[in-house]
């Protein structure tokens, strides 16, 4: 998936990925509750979604499906992340995300497993 979700993109898909397949109607009613945007703003952000191909609409009703899993906006963001702040270097992420935090015993054996699954 080489789709770069906007912030504004990425809240619609949120409700998608939350829900399901929603109707645009419903998607404007979240977006207007959680954000305070209008139905016009709310169509248009989707309609941004549905030119990049990260959801499509069948009709009737204009019903939303997300053909983008949330994963997948995952990987992206992380990748876009490592290639930006850290020159594409997993271990440099890490070493800035821990040295910011303290960890708990537990937190760092969940760490040390996943290292070892990994070699």
């Amino acid at each position: 998936m080489d789709i770069k979700l906007y912030d504004s993109e990425l809240r619609i898909m949120q409700v998608l990925w939350e829900e399901g397949d929603s109707t645009a109607k419903r998607i404007a009613e979240r977006m207007k509750e959680e954000v305070g945007w209008g139905k016009t703003t709310t169509y248009t952000v989707l309609k941004k979604c549905i030119d990049k191909g990260a959801i499509e609409r069948s009709d009737p009703n204009f019903v939303c499906h997300a053909l983008v899993t949330r994963t997948q906006a995952q990987e992206y963001e992380t990748a876009e992340l490592l290639d930006k702040m850290y020159g594409g270097r997993a271990d440099r992420l890490v070493a800035s995300l821990l040295g910011s935090k303290r960890l708990t015993k537990r937190e760092i054996g969940e760490l040390k497993k996943l290292l070892e699954d990994l070699e």
